[in-house]
């Protein structure tokens, strides 16, 4: 079981992975910052997610579209008139909820409020989730524009130039990160669920007739990337949506969701979007959006497979998975088991003392390591308590440079997980780091 929520946050904030934005004015509800600690290691998420998913692929290529876009976006893809919850306030505290995340009564089968316990409800209305803005001098209806709720508009408006300049052909992808923004009615659950987030997102375009068996491909091979970046594989699971849960343009959707403190909730949805996307935005702009293949004469509106991930959502599902306690000589230790490519760094370099003889050779090894590995650089306090700090961050390898080292020109790697050290000579260091991060 994952550990308890307050946990990670307490975690979180003491040792500089996730601040509340703006916290000397009290904080704005459900915004985040992430500090030096969590800026690495969201970095590493995404660099994990685009190394999968484009460098080590030859049929997806990268973008990176506007986050502002024309308001006949949103008006093609249904975004205007269909991206909305259902909103009910009550009128004893007046808390905003959404409807469907109220459970009816088993008195009286009517919704209460959580925060009140009042069955004082309104009738449930549409809200639209896009934070509207303007764009220009004039603020007026003409002027009108949004903040993206997804980054899948820029791949599909895009596709007729990704796939001019790309020389690519179905079945190929369009992978993209980036930020979207959602003006949730009831966001929570620290980072789970926010008014501005992080996506990756690939869109996938493929034969018609080959999109089930491409939907299976990606639902495979999107669980096993959260297995093969430490996340056991009991915390997670593949759930595909019930009829009655899909979108109106889906062919078939499914979640991999992984056991959060509250219980299950989703990391990622994998969805066989067929040609809606690409046959709205034709019909809009009145630009044929489609392929035509030279080998067999054919021309068709490609289907459309989207894996779809939360950057933020997915750092801190690894954050929970990593969290652990255990005893060192009798005193507790709390580590976090993190992989070694999404920790916020993968070496320390600890000189035993902050005497200048020490000094220069420490500075060697760190110039050495920084190259192939993020490092960290700490001199203070007791090399024991120096351990415990970098095993409650997920630092995989800690580099110990002590006296012996100006005689012997070695020295004593750490490991995080076994607590067993192994002296190196500096010669060898960096191969020695690079082959037991498995770099």
């Amino acid at each position: 079981m994952p550990p308890e929520m307050d946990e990670i946050v307490r975690l979180s904030k003491q040792r500089g992975f996730i601040f509340p934005s703006a916290e000397i004015y009290g904080g704005f509800r459900s915004t985040y910052d992430y500090g030096p600690l969590g800026a690495l290691m969201l970095r590493n998420v995404k660099n994990e997610w685009w190394r999968s998913m484009v460098q080590m692929r030859h049929d997806v290529v990268g973008l990176d579209a506007a986050i502002l876009s024309s308001p006949r976006v949103w008006e093609a893809s249904g975004h205007l008139a269909n991206f909305t919850d259902p909103l009910v306030d009550c009128r004893n505290c007046h808390e905003r909820w959404r409807a469907d995340h109220l459970e009816p009564s088993p008195e009286d089968g009517r919704l209460h409020c959580p925060n009140c316990d009042s069955t004082d409800l309104t009738d449930a209305r549409a809200f639209n989730l896009m934070f509207q803005t303007h764009a220009g001098p004039v603020q007026d209806e003409g002027s009108a524009a949004y903040l993206r709720p997804e980054t899948a508009q820029g791949h599909f408006v895009n596709f007729l130039n990704v796939l001019q300049t790309s020389r690519k052909r179905p079945p190929f992808g369009i992978a993209q990160i980036g930020k979207s923004f959602r003006n949730e009615i009831t966001p929570g659950n620290f980072v789970f669920r926010t008014r501005e987030f992080e996506q990756m997102e690939l869109e996938y375009f493929v034969p018609p007739a080959e999109g089930a068996k491409w939907f299976d491909y990606w639902c495979r091979e999107r669980l096993e990337w959260y297995v093969g970046l430490g996340i056991p594989r009991d915390m997670l699971r593949l759930r595909p949506h019930g009829q009655e849960e899909l979108s109106h343009y889906s062919a078939g959707t499914s979640d991999v969701e992984f056991l959060f403190p509250w219980g299950w909730g989703e990391l990622e949805g994998i969805a066989n979007r067929t040609d809606f996307d690409l046959k709205a935005h034709a019909a809009a702009s009145g630009v044929k959006l489609e392929y035509f293949d030279q080998a067999t004469n054919e021309r068709y509106v490609p289907y459309v497979i989207e894996p779809a991930a939360g950057a933020t959502r997915t750092m801190m599902a690894f954050l929970l998975a990593a969290y652990d306690e255990d005893r060192i000589g009798g005193e507790k230790r709390t580590v976090l088991r993190l992989h070694p490519r999404i920790a916020p760094y993968q070496v320390a370099v600890l000189p035993l003392s902050k005497k200048d003889t020490l000094t220069p050779v420490a500075e060697e090894v760190l110039g050495r390591l920084q190259p192939i590995a993020m490092c960290d650089y700490d001199e203070t306090q007791s090399i024991g308590r120096r351990y415990r700090r970098q095993d409650e961050i997920g630092t995989p390898l800690a580099v110990t440079v002590d006296f012996d080292t100006l005689e012997d020109r070695a020295v004593t790697i750490r490991d995080r997980d076994t607590t067993e050290q192994v002296r190196v000579p500096i010669d060898d260091l960096v191969a020695q780091v690079k082959s037991r991060l498995g770099f």
